[in-house]
């Protein structure tokens, strides 16, 4: 008897330790994350929210900028070598990290040799460049969400999600309005050096991090898969949450779109227009991003994004109300935009954290990459057709169209969510981990 308990006390200590350590390296992954999105995101909001106006400064022509808009095609067809990701890499390095870290340095060089460029002199080859550094980025994305879905437990994407749109939050301070901040007091090399050096840093915990991803106990015995577009298209429960994604976000750049045109429209000045949807708004994101960890948990994340479809409905509601009414108030328009900011952190991490878990752990960064192009897509598609219904037929039966189809996405959508058993499959993960925490405990 007295082994015996031995025994059940000296597997107590092991269970215990093991559990310890788990929560260590969830740690060290959210740590790495943390910096890998941030990295990810300081070139392209630098790109996509600094040079358009620091290039206007310097005379360059409208044409010019608003042709940066096709440095987006990557981030849209990016799924198309997701599975040469997948497939491909030096097992020394690692999975992820084989792609991950050779990407950022080509990021990080394209900008520091930008930075010794004269844009009015060198315009011929800066497009050329840009590109190379939307590819670049695009690629590192696709190993990265792959590393998040390989490399967090169920119970964790949620926290990893929020930790991505604070990320994101953080690169819209430093490769936007950080820059714009540096150039404006020493100039376009000073700027881009400083954001070239802190994208650099921020991949620094992901050099000292070993992978070890999590295993498909389905997978055992059936020899080594090959990742591709058509095994996602064969699995039910990705394509039930593709139907869902595609619905449930349709509405969203239909206000999201024409956001900044309609302040300006109603009197706001391009400053009180910076603040609103720079600095503050990030701010803005970073709350909601927290707030969607802690009810997602305390929910259920098919209750959470039934709430979140509500709270973005009536948020629509009062754009369309202002509009019809052309109600000019500065504080109830701030609210609206900063409600809006809000709610789309929250539904990010909502959206992320169920593309997670549908994504196979065989082809993690084809599957999650496939749905996140879909939802920026027809958010783009979105925003496309904003711009001429509200040339047409005004701001308020605009926003009265995204109210209408918010309610009708959300219905439709949820009907797809519930098809493809995302509350099934976490459970199925979870019990992979506690078997394989069970096996190593024997």
């Amino acid at each position: 008897m007295a082994n015996d308990s031995n025994t059940l006390i000296a597997g107590q200590g092991r269970t215990s330790s093991q559990l310890e350590h788990g929560e260590r390296t969830a740690r060290s992954v959210i740590v790495v994350l943390a910096g890998l999105y941030v990295a990810q995101a300081i070139p392209v909001y630098l790109v996509a929210a600094a040079m358009p106006a620091i290039f206007r400064a310097q005379g360059i022509s409208l044409v010019s900028i608003g042709s940066m808009a096709l440095l987006m095609l990557p981030w849209v067809i990016k799924f198309l070598w997701a599975p040469v990701v997948d497939r491909y890499y030096i097992a020394a390095l690692g999975k992820r990290r084989s792609w991950i870290i050779p990407m950022q340095l080509v990021s990080v060089g394209i900008i520091t040799y930008l930075s010794t460029l004269n844009v009015a002199e060198h315009l011929h080859i800066l497009f050329p460049l840009l590109m190379v550094l939307a590819l670049s980025s695009s690629t590192q994305d696709i190993a990265t969400d792959g590393f998040a879905v390989e490399h967090l437990a169920p119970k964790d994407q949620p926290l990893g999600n929020a930790v991505q749109g604070g990320s994101v939050a953080a690169g819209v301070l430093i490769g936007g309005s950080l820059s714009l901040f540096l150039h404006d007091l020493w100039g376009w090399s000073a700027a881009l050096k400083t954001a070239a050096a802190l994208s650099f840093l921020t991949l620094l915990p992901l050099l000292f991090f070993r992978e070890n991803p999590r295993k498909d106990k389905t997978a055992e015995g059936e020899g080594k898969s090959r990742p591709s577009i058509i095994k996602f298209g064969k699995r039910h429960s990705t394509l039930m949450l593709l139907f869902f994604a595609l619905l449930f976000r349709l509405p969203e750049g239909l206000v999201k779109g024409v956001e900044q045109a309609f302040l300006v429209d109603f009197g706001f000045t391009l400053s009180q227009i910076g603040m609103v949807s720079g600095g503050a708004a990030a701010c803005v994101g970073l709350g909601g991003s927290a707030i969607a960890v802690v009810l997602i948990k305390r929910a259920g994340l098919m209750q959470f994004l039934w709430l979140i479809g509500g709270l973005r409905t009536l948020c629509f509601l009062g754009y369309a109300t202002a509009a019809l009414l052309d109600y000019r108030g500065v504080a109830v328009l701030v609210g609206l935009s900063a409600a809006n900011t809000f709610i789309r952190y929250m539904e990010i991490v909502g959206l992320y954290s169920a593309f997670m878990r549908v994504s196979s752990l065989k082809q993690a960064g084809t599957d999650f990459t496939i749905l996140s192009c879909a939802n920026l897509l027809v958010y783009m598609l979105g925003s496309v057709a904003a711009g001429m219904i509200a040339q047409h037929s005004g701001y308020g039966i605009l926003f009265s169209l995204a109210t209408v189809c918010s309610v009708a996405g959300i219905l439709a959508s949820m009907h797809f969510f519930k098809r493809a058993s995302i509350g099934k499959g976490q459970q199925t993960a979870e019990g992979a981990e506690l078997s394989t925490t069970s096996t190593v405990n024997t």
